[in-house]
């Protein structure tokens, strides 16, 4: 199976733990070379943050793992690059 070398999540936490929290229990597991986590919306209560996670070999069920245990849940998976090497988006007519 192709290893994951990148994952962009659209992710809902609580306010604590905060970012710099989360970013580290995330950049510590194993495979994981950077972790960037982005707040794009507050309410009361919680953040939506979008979590952008770049390794040799991330393993999705530990982060997740790590996310839930934190309080946060996946709204969903927003890219993801496998194989050998990491390629970005192409500019389409579309875009």
């Amino acid at each position: 199976m192709a290893k994951i070398r990148r994952l962009v999540l659209d992710t809902l936490k609580p306010h604590e733990p905060d970012i710099i929290e989360l970013a580290s229990q995330l950049s510590d597991l194993e495979g994981v070379s950077a972790v960037n986590v982005s707040i794009y919306e507050m309410d009361r209560k919680v953040e939506n943050a979008k979590i952008t996670i770049e390794g040799p070999s991330i393993s999705y069920p530990l982060v997740l793992k790590v996310i839930e245990e934190m309080g946060g849940a996946v709204h969903s998976i927003d890219e993801v690059v496998a194989g050998s090497a990491i390629i970005d988006d192409a500019v389409t007519l579309q875009d």
